[in-house]
């Protein structure tokens, strides 16, 4: 296994590649987050239509490969609408990566988000409904604080599951960790040093972000 291929420009095509990686999972995580506290909230609406269309987005980005997903948006999806508007269309390929991403992302948090708001404590949503608060306000002003306390932990193991996810976007083209790994292996025709190197990225990536999680939840804990 030679490393002489890791050169110092190798290894900032890599670094900058997992830069990427992590930009477009913060990106995504975000997303996530947004959707899934507009979907949490549909899911838990007595309204029967917000119910429905907030179930049928969670089942079926949950229900199918992230991969599939992922291809569909980036080549079947342009097909679709070429056909419709008579003329090719093409999509950029970082922006429908990352959007794809981020719906899967947003049909998991939206399971963490309802799962953090039935845990509020029963006696802060009969407080709300006292006080004499709409539906808006008691998510937005009592209930959406208190859960996010519980669900940090858990969306930081998001956060991790999406910079490992990004490796799909590979797929379509996009030079992230992976692709660099593969992209090196292929100039030099050995993938074992680079695609090595990717996997001690990777593997650095989550250990910090799980060590920090880690003494977030105990600080979260500790102001219970």
């Amino acid at each position: 296994m030679d490393f002489s291929i890791m050169t110092t420009e190798n290894l900032l095509f890599m670094l900058k590649s997992a830069c990427l990686s992590v930009g477009i999972a913060v990106v995504c995580l975000l997303m996530g987050i947004v959707l899934g506290t507009v979907t949490a909230a549909g899911r838990l609406s007595k309204n029967g239509l917000l119910n429905t269309v907030a179930s049928v987005y969670v089942e079926v980005f949950r229900g199918t490969p992230m991969m599939m997903q992922i291809t569909f948006a980036y080549l079947a999806l342009p097909a679709l609408i070429s056909l419709i508007a008579g003329h090719p269309v093409r999509f950029n390929p970082l922006v429908t990566g990352t959007v794809a991403i981020g719906l899967n992302s947003g049909a998991y948090s939206t399971e963490l988000i309802r799962s953090g708001i039935l845990g509020v404590d029963k006696g802060q949503w009969e407080a709300a409904d006292a006080l004499g608060l709409s539906y808006r306000q008691k998510m937005g002003k009592v209930i959406l604080p208190q859960a996010f306390k519980r669900i940090v932990p858990p969306l930081v193991n998001e956060f991790i599951t999406l910079i490992k996810d990004t490796s799909l976007l590979s797929s379509i083209g996009i030079v992230e960790l992976m692709k660099s790994a593969t992209v090196i292996g292929a100039n030099y025709y050995a993938y074992l040093p680079p695609l090595t190197v990717a996997s001690a990225i990777y593997l650095t990536l989550t250990l910090t972000i799980s060590h920090f999680a880690r003494k977030l939840e105990r600080r979260l804990s500790a102001s219970d």
